[in-house]
């Protein structure tokens, strides 16, 4: 019997195979064993692949909830985190804003 892949979305181990696909028996995310390793991948606008603590650039204005401007393009940002489960994959902090999260598809690697 071979042994089947842990659920990426909540880790549990209690995972069954239907119909070529691997079901998660807690939280019923469907996903496919060989696809599985792409999932914690995260890539920029360009397609260029994205690891923890790389500079990146803002392409576009990008509104902020609260703050009187937006964030601008071209503003560089340093030392990003990235987190792959999210929407906002990308944690960083920047100047005259703080600590945000951003889409990896409003920027590109520096």
């Amino acid at each position: 019997m071979t042994e089947l892949p842990a659920c990426p979305q909540c880790q549990s181990e209690f995972t069954y195979e239907q119909d070529g696909m691997v079901v998660c028996s807690q939280c019923f995310h469907e996903f496919n064993p060989d696809e599985a390793g792409d999932s914690e991948k995260v890539f920029d606008s360009n397609g260029n692949e994205l690891q923890n603590g790389d500079a990146v650039v803002v392409i576009k204005d990008l509104p902020v909830k609260g703050a009187p401007k937006p964030v601008k393009a071209g503003t560089k940002v340093k030392n990003i985190r990235l987190r792959p489960d999210s929407d906002h994959n990308i944690d960083c902090k920047i100047d005259g804003f703080g600590a945000m999260a951003l889409k990896s598809e409003f920027v590109k690697k520096a």
